[in-house]
């Protein structure tokens, strides 16, 4: 079992490798396949088609990113650090794991009417961010805010893409320390605004 595990996760590792550097839409079954170094068939061994492989990907990536938040929350108590603390770990995962943060949100690529365990891992990370605005929410409002969460996603997920797009360079140089140092002031200014 330990062999097919590990062709499962060079199979993984080649595919985000090839999203990475020529992007979705150049990703095909044959050429994760050569740059696994298996034949073109061994991958049908592990995913049926191209799609499940990415599904597995985005099962991944939402896991990964909920590991994350739930990490970067550990020993914050301040409903407004906590908030904070999910657009830095949002933002940081998304600069950290372009290839799966590029496919995680891209339904074309995976329907998640077809891969429940995809909507699953969607679902999960999705509520820790839920459950952390809300204690905010509760905290300043006294009651639940399904918009304030949808504008807190937002923002990070827009100004990851933005960083990962390379479309801020201009303003604020290129380089991942450059990204995060925008990604930083950004969140503060949007932090000021979410504490008065």
């Amino acid at each position: 079992m330990k062999v097919a595990d590990d062709l499962r996760r060079t199979l993984l590792d080649a595919s985000l490798d090839l999203i990475e550097t020529e992007g979705l839409e150049a990703f095909s079954m044959r050429e994760v396949a050569r740059r696994a170094g298996v034949s073109h068939q061994a991958p049908y061994h592990h995913f049926p088609d191209r799609e499940a492989i990415l599904a597995a990907i985005v099962v991944e990536g939402f896991a990964m990113l909920r590991e994350a938040m739930r990490a970067g929350l550990e020993g914050l108590h301040d409903p407004y650090d906590r908030h904070s603390s999910l657009g830095r770990t949002y933002i940081s995962f998304a600069l950290s794991n372009p290839a799966h943060f590029k496919l995680m949100f891209r339904s074309e690529h995976v329907r998640e009417d077809k891969h429940d365990d995809a909507k699953a891992s969607a679902g999960s990370a999705f509520d820790t961010l839920v459950e952390v605005v809300n204690e905010l929410a509760r905290e300043k409002y006294g009651r639940e805010d399904f918009a304030l969460a949808l504008t807190s996603w937002s923002l990070a997920h827009g100004l990851a893409t933005l960083l990962l797009e390379g479309k801020l360079d201009d303003h604020f140089g290129k380089g991942r320390k450059a990204r995060l140092a925008a990604a930083e002031s950004v969140l503060k200014a949007y932090d000021v605004l979410v504490r008065s």
